[in-house]
């Protein structure tokens, strides 16, 4: 409605005005009430006051006797005690509310000195966190300064690793076969020695056996073993020996095999060759691609150099691309003489707080007086009360109560239309204030009606972007730019100074700049310098392929070592020739025997044992050079190969993987730049120059009209306004009351045997004697 009635200009008054008076029934309600309370009590006291004048409305003196007057009095008197301590209350409640708001505008200088002082502290703070802002650039700064310096390690040690992926593998197995080739000269010495050993160890075992066979034949021709007086076990014995003799024969025979010294020879040779050292090298060329970098890069990162220093000079001049100082300083001038202005004003408040705290005052001594007589009339009528007095001989106290009572009467009269004026008075400008201003305010209804679209202005969509930027299409709103500063955010954004100075565009222009991002990509990096695998290790390798590996007859050796040592093995042979000789009788036959047993035993471990361990040997190298020589020339070729692929990953096909990297490390680089914008944008919508103070003064201004004035008000007329209406029964039960204290004119009279009607005694009398009155005539004779 008031929207409406604003953009009419109220020409819809005459149309709105029903919806008007039915949103405010209830108070034009109160307020007829109020008024008509207000005009007819004194209508209403004037005619008392006549008709008690004319002995009428409880102003005859004279009361007559029933048998019930003392409940009567005492319900009188407790319902007005009961209705004098409901007054109280509500009088206590207006003075509470009076004393409350004097004391809470005392508090208004307390609440502005606080805001203001808010207010000069956002003006003193706002320059050094905008200062804070523009100095966190260095942080950025350092960051890409700290990794262009390191652009070695950090680009060129990515690309050395992502490049070692491929080469390590393809050097790896250039080691292992350089390994291979120290193994194979050492498996070839083996087999030299070792056939060597083995072909002079068996000459020197078919002499020693045949001598031994040669021997034991001799001493088998012992007599022992074949006369006819010689035991016949002893006789078996001797020819079951000589038929195990032939056993005691070389079963291998290595004189035939022919030696591998060429393939030795050759070996020799391609080892004069380091090729370890030569795959060092290469490992070292690989390893070296972070220099590399730094050679190739370093003219670039000199202009990137010069383009961050440049960068942080723009950013230095953001204070002068936006006034804050200037605008600051102007706002701390204005806010001083808003305070001093506000400062000169307090001692009219105090003045004008003043004068309404003694006029609240001085309506509660209306009631309070009213009280007073209420009180001291039941107190006087209660404590002088003699119930054997009749009505013409009360005492002085008690009529004393009842007069009280009545002047207390006069006082309601005199002061309720008064009091009922100004509650409703008060009624309607705090009722309405808390409906139309405070409760709309708490549910943000007030906002809406602000923000209402074109209401200020007929052109302007929203009043606050409009006036500022001429915007009026601009969000920005009362209700928003209130939410936004309670949230205690920056004033960046809740005024939306984007539109004045937009600081992203600014940042965007000055600190991410298309000259840093096309310096980092015109970086070229070229490795085709780093040789992995020389020619000469290459031919080496092929030459360890042609050694003769290959010719060597391992068929041959591995057969002739498979046959062992001897056709028999020696301790064996010794062991069962001893068990066949302990069987035989000691004599010379037996001695003899046990001296051949010593001499197989000796051979076994004088020549049979070094020759097995070269046997062993032999076998072990010549298996590891069947392995080793086992399709050679392909695993070779296959290492070469593996290594020119590298090689020309290195050479041909690396770009990419340097262009894949290189765009990683500048994104790193932008990253700072990027990181260090948004930690400004939010800094500036959250943080720098937050805008509660703004939000604390519509709460001040808030909490002045609604918590100290509107609802100190509120409760003043509740309460005057309830002991106003609870002045009716007072006046009621006072008058009453009255009867039964005050001292009457004349009083009924009884005979001694029945009653009788009263008879009225001139009320001149009545103050020196107390007849007792005749009866008066009958009622059908007045």
């Amino acid at each position: 409605l008031i929207v409406k009635l604003a953009k009419d200009k109220f020409g819809a008054i005459q149309t709105e005005y029903q919806k008007a008076i039915y949103y405010e029934i209830g108070f034009l309600v109160c307020a007829a009430v109020g008024l008509l309370f207000a005009v007819l009590m004194p209508i209403v006291g004037l005619f008392f006051c006549m008709c008690r004048c004319c002995d009428n409305c409880g102003g005859e003196m004279h009361q007559r006797q029933r048998k019930n007057a003392d409940c009567r009095r005492g319900l009188l008197g407790t319902l007005l005690f009961s209705t004098s301590l409901v007054i109280t209350i509500g009088v206590l409640c207006a003075y509470a509310a009076n004393q409350n708001l004097s004391s809470q505008v005392k508090n208004i200088r307390r609440l502005v000195n606080s805001n203001m002082r808010d207010l000069h502290t956002f003006a003193n703070d706002t320059p050094m966190q905008i200062d804070y802002l523009i100095s966190q650039y260095a942080t950025a700064k350092n960051k890409v300064i700290y990794d262009l310096d390191n652009i070695g390690p950090l680009l060129g040690g990515r690309i050395h690793d992502q490049l070692d992926k491929e080469v390590h593998p393809a050097l790896d197995q250039v080691l292992n076969m350089a390994g291979a080739m120290r193994e194979t000269k050492e498996a070839l010495e083996n087999v030299s020695v070792s056939l060597e050993v083995l072909q002079e160890g068996t000459g020197k075992l078919g002499f020693n056996l045949s001598l031994v066979r040669t021997s034991i034949n001799r001493t088998l021709n012992d007599p022992g073993c074949h006369d006819e007086e010689s035991d016949a076990t002893t006789a078996q014995l001797c020819r079951n020996i000589r038929q195990s003799l032939s056993q005691l024969q070389i079963s291998a025979n290595f004189t035939r095999l022919p030696n591998v010294n060429a393939q030795l020879e050759k070996v020799n040779d391609v080892l004069k060759t380091d090729l370890s050292t030569i795959v060092q090298r290469g490992f070292s060329s690989l390893n070296d691609t972070p220099h590399m970098v730094i050679e190739q890069t370093r003219s670039v990162v000199e202009s990137v150099h010069n383009l961050v220093d440049g960068i942080g000079n723009n950013i230095s001049s953001f204070s002068k691309a936006f006034p804050v100082q200037s605008c600051l300083s102007n706002f701390t001038i204005f806010v001083s003489h808003a305070h001093a202005k506000i400062e000169d004003y307090y001692p009219e408040i105090d003045k004008m707080d003043f004068y309404r705290w003694i006029g609240c005052i001085a309506l509660c001594c209306m009631v309070v007086l009213v009280l007073a007589f209420n009180y001291l009339g039941l107190l006087c009528g209660t404590l002088g009360y003699d119930k054997h007095a009749s009505p013409t001989t009360r005492g002085c106290i008690s009529n004393t109560g009842g007069t009280m009572l009545m002047a207390g009467v006069g006082f309601s009269f005199i002061f309720s239309w008064v009091l009922m004026g100004v509650v409703t008075t008060i009624f309607l400008a705090g009722g309405n204030m808390e409906k139309l201003v405070c409760e709309p305010f708490h549910s943000k209804e007030l906002f809406k009606v602000v923000d209402t679209p074109y209401l200020i202005n007929p052109e302007w969509k929203n009043f606050i972007p409009g006036y500022m930027y001429n915007d009026s299409d601009l969000e920005l709103t009362a209700e928003s730019l209130y939410s936004t500063c309670k949230q205690n955010k920056g004033i960046y954004s809740a005024m939306r100074l984007d539109k004045v100075f937009n600081i992203s565009s600014f940042l965007n222009t000055t600190v991410f700049t298309k000259d840093v991002v096309g310096q980092l990509d015109s970086v070229k990096i070229d490795l085709r310098g780093i040789i992995l695998l020389e020619a000469e290790g290459k031919q080496n390798l092929l030459d360890f392929s042609e050694a003769g590996l290959s010719e060597i007859n391992y068929a041959d050796y591995l057969e002739e070592v498979n046959k062992g040592v001897t056709v028999v093995d020696l301790l064996s042979f010794a062991r069962e020739l001893e068990a066949q000789t302990d069987l035989m009788p000691r004599g010379p036959l037996h001695t003899a025997l046990k001296g051949h047993i010593s001499t197989l035993r000796q051979i076994h471990r004088q020549q049979i044992i070094p020759m097995e361990q070269a046997m062993s040997s032999l076998n072990q190298s010549m298996r590891f050079l069947e392995r080793t020589a086992s399709d050679l020339p392909n695993k070779v070729l296959a290492v070469i190969e593996a290594t020119e692929a590298a090689q020309y990953l290195i050479s041909h096909n690396a770009t990419h993987l340097i262009n894949q990297e290189t765009g990683k490390y500048t994104a790193t680089i932008v990253g700072y730049f990027h990181q260090y914008i948004e930690w400004v944008k939010t800094s500036l919508a959250m943080e720098v120059a937050p805008c509660k103070p703004f939000s604390n003064m519509v709460d001040t201004a808030e909490i002045m009209a609604c918590s100290f004035l509107v609802d100190s008000m509120n409760t003043f007329w509740m309460g005057l306004g309830c002991s106003t209406l609870f002045l009716l029964p007072s006046i009621i039960l006072a008058v009453k009351l009255a009867k039964y204290y005050r001292r009457m004119d004349t009083e009924d009279v009884y005979d001694d045997v029945e009653t009788i009607p009263m008879k009225t005694i001139p009320t001149y009398d009545t103050m020196n004697r107390f007849p007792r009155a005749s009866a008066p005539p009958r009622h059908i004779d007045w």
